[in-house]
């Protein structure tokens, strides 16, 4: 089971991570786990159906808010198999959390169904990694040259924003991601495209924690979670010139 919050990795740490499994072209994959992915994977593990689909977001998913209908005992079994395959596992911290969630649902829901489904991180950081990733320059100078593949509802906006500057990125191609369902026909098109990337950033809600390890498995490259940032980037509420909400860039380390 993950430790306490002393044992997370650092932002800085992530990063070296992900930089040497670009140099050394290896396969490579960050997920995250907050609320809705907690609440996934507590179906029918340790809490029934009728509790699961009472929460407030499980109720927004099945008003098509989330990119998945529950329940979707699948889908939790995939992202146990997932996160056991993930070289780094973000999760919520025990103390001063700042996912914006009832408590119930953030890290003390992760111990539980970690526990329970057998889920062992190799590695854990905090959920927001991905938020700070967005305000970091060394974060975007790592991509600079490399070929970035974007899959997300969002995809094609950002890809305008991330072209031009202050990102000045090669976007080698997107992938409209809106639903669970697509999950297998946007795995293939990974794989046909395989030489035609070299890291993808996913933003297509709890389906990325499958997706993810998924494609660097089948392409051998490198595959990021990137939660909302995408979506935020396009909003303007994060990215070099801004911040989300409760995950400056002095967060972490």
């Amino acid at each position: 089971m993950p430790g306490p919050d002393r044992t997370f990795l650092t932002v800085a740490e992530v990063l070296k991570s992900i930089q040497r499994a670009l140099d050394r072209r290896q396969p490579f994959s960050l997920v995250r786990v907050g609320d809705g992915e907690n609440i996934v994977l507590a179906q029918d593990s340790v809490m029934s159906l009728e509790e699961v689909l009472a929460t407030k977001w499980a109720i927004g998913a099945n008003k098509g808010e989330k990119g998945v209908t529950l329940p979707n005992l699948k889908l939790r079994d995939e992202m146990v198999e997932c996160l056991n395959k993930a070289n780094i596992v973000g999760i919520p911290f025990w103390d001063n959390d700042p996912i914006i969630a009832d408590p119930s649902l953030k890290r003390a829901l992760t111990e539980k169904t970690f526990e329970a489904l057998h889920v062992r991180p190799k590695q854990v950081c905090h959920t927001f990694v991905n938020r700070v990733f967005a305000q970091k320059p060394e974060f975007w100078s790592m991509l600079e040259g490399k070929r970035v593949a974007l899959i997300s509802g969002w995809a094609d906006q950002v890809s305008e924003i991330l072209s031009g500057p202050p990102y000045n990125l090669q976007i080698a191609f997107t992938i409209n991601f809106k639903h669970y369902r697509k999950m297998e026909r946007a795995l293939v098109k990974m794989e046909r495209k395989k030489d035609q990337f070299d890291i993808a950033l996913l933003s297509c809600g709890v389906n990325a924690v499958v997706l993810a390890p998924l494609i660097a498995e089948q392409t051998g490259k490198v595959a990021l979670d990137f939660g909302k940032s995408l979506m935020f980037i396009v909003k303007k509420k994060a990215g070099l010139e801004h911040s989300s909400h409760q995950a400056t860039k002095d967060m972490l380390p």
